[in-house]
This record gives structure tokens, C-alpha cells and sequence, in this order.
């Protein structure tokens, strides 16, 4: 029995060694053009240890399986050897593939490379046969090595039953024991967020992050994107485009100036599920007091829509003014995620500001470590940059009021000119909160947000930097509430508000648009070019002549604009909720915008 452990043991370890070589071997190859230094390898290695560790897990799980039943059973060595033959052609394939391709995609290996075998004289079009025959002996060289490997760490008895029941009880029930260990270490702990790409990005250099990150976990992630990569087919792609072009000018024209600098810094708030229906828009004003109060003190857009209902989706929409999808969350397709524009890219290339985020739970949930660091991010203040206490004052991680402090922090430290991102968090289920001021538990966690958000304008204004300061408070997306659904615009209906004292003076933005309208429309009151938002609308443009707003939920979307709204559910194909006199012609346009942005998800 003991045999039997030792070389499951040694056979993780080896594996794990393996993608450690690999990781220096790719980092060496791959080195010109690159500025690093020696201890950017072991930088690169400490990171990347934790995906290596879960897909050594992923290939200890054969080999386990086997070695729990030559506790009943006499297996012969062969069946050991087999395993070894494909496990060895695999790890070769991804560490030589990944190498190689790097220098010409400049991303890491994924399931895109398997388009290419359906034309492989185009594939091979700008490599040499000389190119060609190396890597096919590099790939049998390595094939042999590790073939060699884990054959040599097999004993010969390996496969030979224990004889003693007892022995054979025992060894059973330590088996289903470790059975739960191995999951969670695959999965990468018990916590909300499992092992993802993002978790091991930690750089600015993205080259480094890439050498991070497990080429074969990389791989086997990318299925999840081609696989739900539904691509949207209602209408002639000429005719989405057109609608597309139409309806979506990137140009700033004869803007309407709400600041009074163009060059201010900037907060943004992504207030977690905080819609509308919980401000005095939804006839509440007990529950969001002081939002209700910065509507009237600020710049207040009363007609925003959220794009999506889940937190990684209005993230990513806020940031890149990109559309969300029905059933595909685009910050976890980080060979997508990570070539959008953003607008703390934008700010940091064109006007020098320093970025920063905030967020007091696992960045690495959903990948969004890797799309903020790819999207310009500098430096990321999260969950385990606090107290262990501190990390347990809420189930997703720390406590708002402590992280508003953070922020408030931050904002006498931070460099200017500075941009900070910052995402709230308990507002959201299990609504654990510190106060006890509704029986409702939902209305409490949002009367609690409300009182952070006030305490933080509060302090701001007090201090000397508010007087060049834009804050924008908008949520993530909304939430049902009550008898509220997606047949009812007001679900997903949310404040957005600019305040702070760059604002010249308080208005009323009337016009219907979408949390994605944030980055061209901020980036056209700072003279920013925004042309490569191309989804992304100046709401304060003379060319936003035909506002409206597209909303996707659960296999369907909804469609707004000042005349009314129409709801369509995918699944059974049909209106489930309309109001006005242009419905069709409005779940046209929602179906155009849908269809082009699917294809654009294919672009790189």
C-alpha cells in the first residue's frame, strides 16, 4: 500500500515539474522583444504554480483511479503504459504547440489552433518544412522523455492486488478520503471562485502573464467559449452591420460639455445590483436616500439601462462598452476580454492618468484579474490585500463600509491625474450587512450601500481634491425585486450619476442609453478619441440622434427606447412583453446589434 502512495506522489510531483520546465523553456524561446529579468522566471513559476497544480491534478486522476483498483485487481504494467503514451503525446503537443505559436499569436494555446487543421497548407503557408520538421522531433523527443519519466517512476508491482483484505479495506477508504481533496484541488479551494486563467495574471507585462498561465489548462479552458459561442443568425450580416452603423456612430459632435476640466480625476462606482427600482424611480425614497439626493446635485441620466444581470458581464460592459450576450460571459474568453479597448487603457496611453481598482472580493472570480490587467489596470487593491478578519466580514469577501474607506484612502494616495475602479459587493445575496434597518433583508443591504455611498461623498467634499474630481456612480445591472421581471423595463433600469466638483452644474440626461454608453460618452466630454468602442455611443453627441437600449438576459433580451420596450425569449421564439408603437422595429435593431456583436466575438 505504501508503494502504491509513494508513486502517486511522485507522479504529481513530476508533472508538476514538467510544466515548471515548460514555463522556462517557453519564457527563453520566446525572449526576444521581451524585457526580463531573472527573476521574472521565478516570478513567472510562483504565479503559475497554482493552475499547474490543478492540472497536475486533472492527469493524477487516471492514474489513481487505476492504482484503487489493483487493490482487488492484478493489472498489468501495460495498462499503466497506455495511460503514459497519450498523457506524454499531450503534454507534448501543448508545450511544443505553445511555444512555437506564441511568437505569431501572441496568446496562449486554446482550442482556436484546431480551425487550422481543417486548412493545413494555409496553416503552414508562412513556416518552412525545416520549421515544420523540428517541431515534430521536438514533439517525439519530449513524447519519449516523459513516456521515460513516468515509466520510470512505476514500480514493477505496481499493478499487483493486495492480499490481506483488511489491506484492501483500508486502502479503499483512504481512497474515497482523498477523493474530495483532489476535487477541491482542481477546483482550487472551497471558496466562491474556481481555478480560472485570471488568477494567475500579475503583471503589467503581459508577457509575463502569458508564461504564467498552464498551457494545456488554457486549452481545455477555451472550450468553454467555443462551445457556447452561440453565434446569432436573424438577418443578412449586411443588413446588421448596416443597422449597426447606423445606430452606433463613434463620433463626437458639437458635444454637449457637462465638465469643467478635461482633464479631472475620475471614480468610478460600480454599485453591486443597485437598479432603480430601489431609488425613488421605483416610488422608494426610504431606501436610497442619498442617491435619490445626488439625482437632483448632479448629472443624473435617467434613462440608463443595464446591459446584462450578472456582475462579470456589467463589468465588462461599463469598462469596454461592449454588448453582453444571452448565455456567454465575454470577461471568461480572455483571448476576447483581453483585446478589448478600455477606458483605463485609453486614459493611461492618451492623457497620462494612473490606474488603480478596487474590489473587496476574489478578483480571480471569473477571470477578472486577467481582463483588468489587460484593460490597463496598474495595481489591483482586493480581498487578500486585508486583515484575515477583515476578509470575513461578508461571504464574498470585505465588508463595503471597510473598502470605502479604502477607496477614500486611495484617493489622497493615488497619483494624479488617477482613474480608480471600484465594485461594491454587499449588496448582493446572502444581503449580510452590518445594519439591521429593514426587515427586508434586500432593502436593508441597499439602505446600507446607500449610507456608504453618502459617507463617502460626504468625506470627499471635505477633501482638496474634490474640486477636480469626477465620481460616477452606476451599477452593475439589476436585479427582480418583489413582482418584479425581465417583462418589466424597471428591472433593469439603473441611476447613473456623475458628480464631484468637475461637474459644471446639475442636469438631467433624458436621453434612453446603456451602461456600454459610458466610455464614449466620458471619453467625448475629455476630448478622448473613442473610435475603437465601436459599440459604445456619445449620449451627449449631436449624432445620438435615435437613443435606445438593448438588455440580454437568460436566453432572451429587451429592447427600449422612449416610445416603449419589447421583450423576446429565445427559447420558445416569441414576444413575451411589449408596450409602444414600434415593438418589431425595435426588436429589430436589438436583433442586429446582437447578431454583429456575436461575430465581432470571433475577431481578435
Amino acid at each position: 500500500m505504501k508503494e502504491k502512495v509513494i508513486y502517486l506522489l511522485k507522479f504529481y510531483l513530476a508533472t508538476v515539474l514538467l510544466f515548471v520546465v515548460a514555463k522556462v523553456v517557453f519564457m527563453f524561446y520566446n525572449r526576444v522583444g521581451h524585457n526580463i529579468s531573472f527573476s521574472d522566471y521565478w516570478q513567472v513559476i510562483q504565479h503559475g504554480l497554482s493552475l499547474d497544480l490543478s492540472m497536475s491534478l486533472y492527469l493524477l486522476s487516471a492514474p489513481f483511479l487505476l492504482v484503487v483498483a489493483s487493490l482487488w485487481l492484478h493489472l498489468p504494467r501495460w495498462i499503466f503504459r497506455v495511460y503514459y503514451v497519450v498523457a506524454a503525446i499531450l503534454l507534448s503537443l501543448a508545450f511544443v504547440a505553445d511555444t512555437s505559436l506564441y511568437e505569431f499569436w501572441q496568446f496562449k494555446l486554446d482550442a482556436s489552433c484546431l480551425s487550422y487543421l481543417e486548412t493545413p497548407t494555409e496553416a503552414m503557408a508562412s513556416v518552412s518544412i525545416g520549421y515544420i520538421l523540428v517541431r515534430l522531433l521536438s514533439i517525439i523527443a519530449c513524447s519519449f522523455f516523459i513516456y521515460w519519466l513516468y515509466d520510470k517512476l512505476t514500480p514493477l508491482s505496481l499493478g499487483v492486488k493486495l492480499k490481506a483484505n483488511s489491506h484492501k479495506l483500508i486502502g479503499s477508504v483512504v481512497a474515497l478520503l482523498l477523493i474530495p481533496l483532489i476535487v477541491i484541488g482542481i477546483r482550487g479551494g472551497i471558496g466562491e471562485s474556481t481555478t480560472n486563467i485570471g488568477q494567475v495574471y500579475y503583471s503589467q507585462n503581459q508577457f509575463l502573464n502569458h508564461s504564467a498561465v498552464n498551457p494545456m489548462f488554457s486549452f481545455f479552458a477555451s472550450f468553454e467559449r467555443t462551445a457556447t459561442n452561440i453565434v446569432y443568425d436573424f438577418m443578412d450580416d449586411a443588413e446588421s452591420q448596416r443597422v449597426v452603423g447606423e445606430y452606433y456612430n463613434t463620433q463626437s459632435i458639437g458635444i454637449d460639455t457637462l465638465l469643467t476640466t478635461q482633464h479631472p480625476n475620475i471614480i468610478v462606482i460600480l454599485l453591486e445590483s443597485c437598479g432603480s427600482v430601489f431609488t425613488e424611480v421605483g416610488d422608494r425614497k426610504d431606501v436610497t436616500p442619498n442617491l435619490n439626493r445626488f439625482m437632483r446635485e448632479g448629472i443624473y441620466f435617467s434613462n440608463c439601462y443595464g446591459n446584462t444581470w450578472r456582475t462579470d458581464r456589467g463589468t465588462l460592459c461599463t469598462w469596454s462598452g461592449y454588448p453582453s450576450f444571452p448565455t456567454m460571459s465575454v470577461m471568461k474568453m480572455p483571448a476576447k476580454s483581453r483585446s478589448l479597448s478600455n477606458m483605463a487603457k485609453s486614459l493611461q496611453e492618451e492623457r497620462g492618468y494612473h490606474t488603480y481598482y478596487l474590489y473587496g472580493g476574489d478578483i480571480n472570480f471569473t477571470n477578472m484579474r486577467s481582463y483588468l490587467i489587460a484593460g490597463g489596470f496598474s495595481s489591483l487593491h482586493w480581498m487578500k490585500d486585508y486583515s484575515k478578519a477583515e476578509q470575513q466580514t461578508a461571504r464574498w469577501g470585505v465588508r463595503d463600509d471597510i473598502t470605502f474607506k479604502t477607496l477614500f484612502s486611495m484617493t489622497s494616495s493615488a497619483t494624479q491625474p488617477f482613474l480608480i475602479g471600484y465594485s461594491t459587493l454587499s449588496s448582493h445575496e446572502p444581503w449580510d450587512v452590518p445594519i439591521q434597518h429593514f426587515e427586508d433583508e434586500k432593502l436593508n443591504a441597499f439602505y446600507y450601500l446607500d449610507q456608504c455611498v453618502g459617507d463617502f461623498i460626504r468625506d470627499m467634499k471635505k477633501s482638496p481634491i474634490w474640486k477636480n474630481t469626477l465620481i460616477i456612480l452606476l451599477p452593475d445591472h439589476g436585479i427582480p425585486y418583489g413582482e418584479l421581471t425581465e417583462t418589466d423595463p424597471l428591472k433593469n433600469q439603473i441611476p447613473m450619476i456623475w458628480l464631484g466638483g468637475a461637474v459644471k452644474e446639475p442636469r438631467k440626461i433624458a436621453a434612453v442609453c446603456n451602461q456600454t454608453d459610458l466610455p464614449a460618452t466620458l471619453l467625448g466630454q475629455l476630448g478622448v478619441n473613442h473610435d475603437s468602442f465601436t459599440f459604445s455611443r456619445d449620449v451627449l453627441s449631436q449624432t445620438y440622434t435615435q437613443p435606445f437600449a438593448v438588455n440580454t438576459f437568460d436566453d432572451g433580451i429587451s429592447v427600449y427606447d422612449s416610445t416603449g420596450f419589447v421583450t423576446f425569449d429565445f427559447i420558445s421564439n416569441r414576444v413575451v412583453a411589449s408596450h409602444g408603437p414600434n415593438t418589431q422595429s425595435l426588436l429589430q435593431r436589438g436583433k442586429a446589434v446582437l447578431q454583429a456583436a456575436s461575430k465581432d466575438l470571433d475577431k481578435r
